[in-house]
């Protein structure tokens, strides 16, 4: 009798915001970086991707594989990362159907691939990272692969060079690796999200609208005109993923704060660099920058750090012992209907409704984040990715648009 079940695997993975930043390749194809990365994981409480994978006979063969991403069938057919990280997973379960011939040839079958992001896709918070470790995740799962989360994450790499990160909790490097078939380019877990569990994140969404430069083209752009990139790759940033890894080992916040703010400002640079320039941040982002730096000049220590990746949002890390000084501050300087004081860390910090004093801040900053900003998302730092039991596909093969 022919199997006409439909499989089904479903997973949730996180975003990941680096405080090194990935930027730049040396090898497109295989999505290598010229640099090593380092990244929080963060709580999926806020930010997740939600995909399930599915494979049946009964899915017709000629519609082949498909992927519907918030409720759009996308063109998995042109997008040669996709169907990069399909093939080498359906490669691992070929191997296991052929060790024991018992196994269901789910290698065989179209995969229905159903995926939801809680958060803008495409705007500068790592949405293709999630959506990506999210992929990879669900289908390994669906496939029963007994691959380690660094082993998926050469996988995922391939699909979004920053994706591998979001396969693991925590504090996660992504070692760019020697080898030309990118097999040592890896992610590993530099500490555990319990090493240093009172990381705190707060995202000020400036903008949810998709970029003008997409980073592909953006850094493909950066290593071929800036001359500030090199100096990058070859020195600043290998000495920078040494020092915050102490810093994080060490819990030690204000080494962890510089280091990630001039990380930001070194990349943004070899972006104004780039000629023609690209230009990711805007007047809103620099108002995010001056405020911190107030925040710290007027706390007297540094209790907060910015990070932006390819997008205006800031993104500010700081610890739980300071959000009084940080969140009421921030609270008290953003309008009062913006959006996003809600969720599970939004209520620890329900009571606090001011922090430092205003006039000690510059007020050109004050105003341009009031005008600003649209939304906050409050966070902290969270685990990889789960595996759940509720499914964006029906156990008839039809497509949901939300679990159940």
């Amino acid at each position: 009798m022919a199997d006409t079940a439909v499989y089904r695997s479903s997973t949730t993975a996180p975003v990941n915001i680096a405080v090194i930043k990935y930027w730049g390749k040396r090898d497109a194809t295989l999505n290598l970086p010229t640099n090593s990365s380092l990244s929080v994981t963060l709580s999926q409480s806020s930010l997740r991707a939600y995909t399930t994978a599915s494979c049946s006979a009964s899915y017709p063969a000629e519609a082949g594989d498909t992927l519907t991403l918030n409720t759009q069938l996308q063109n998995i057919q042109g997008s040669k990362r996709t169907l990069a990280c399909l093939s080498d997973l359906r490669a691992l379960r070929r191997g296991l159907e052929d060790a024991n011939p018992s196994l269901p040839k789910l290698s065989t079958f179209p995969l229905r691939i159903v995926s939801e992001n809680n958060f803008p896709t495409a705007a500068g918070l790592a949405s293709s990272a999630a959506g990506f470790a999210a992929l990879v995740r669900a289908i390994a799962d669906l496939y029963e692969l007994p691959q380690s989360p660094s082993e998926l994450s050469r996988i995922a790499r391939q699909g979004s060079g920053s994706a591998c990160r979001s396969l693991m909790g925590g504090y996660v490097a992504w070692r760019s690796g020697a080898l030309e078939d990118g097999s040592d380019s890896l992610a590993e877990q530099v500490a555990t999200a319990s090493h240093w569990a009172d990381m705190r994140a707060l995202i000020l969404v400036v903008s949810d609208a998709k970029k003008d430069v997409p980073s592909t083209e953006g850094m493909q752009t950066t290593v071929a005109t800036s001359s500030l990139f090199p100096t990058r790759a070859e020195f600043v940033v290998p000495s920078r993923m040494a020092a915050i890894e102490r810093a994080i080992q060490d819990r030690d916040f204000a080494s962890f704060a510089e280091i990630t703010m001039r990380d930001s400002n070194n990349f943004h640079a070899t972006n104004l660099d780039t000629w023609p320039p690209t230009f990711y941040l805007n007047d809103v982002s620099r108002a995010a920058i001056r405020l911190v730096h107030d925040i710290n000049r007027a706390a007297g220590e540094t209790v907060c750090a910015y990070t932006f990746d390819a997008g205006p949002n800031a993104v500010i890390y700081y610890l739980e012992k300071d959000s009084q000084k940080v969140i009421g501050t921030f609270r008290e300087v953003l309008r009062a209907d913006t959006e996003g004081w809600e969720g599970e860390y939004a209520d620890k910090v329900r009571d606090i409704k001011s922090g430092l004093p205003l006039e000690q801040l510059d007020g050109r900053a004050v105003e341009g984040l009031r005008d600003g900003i649209n939304r906050v998302i409050l966070t902290g730092v969270g685990e990889g990715p789960v595996k759940v039991d509720a499914h964006l596909v029906s156990e008839t093969g039809e497509i949901l648009t939300v679990a159940k």
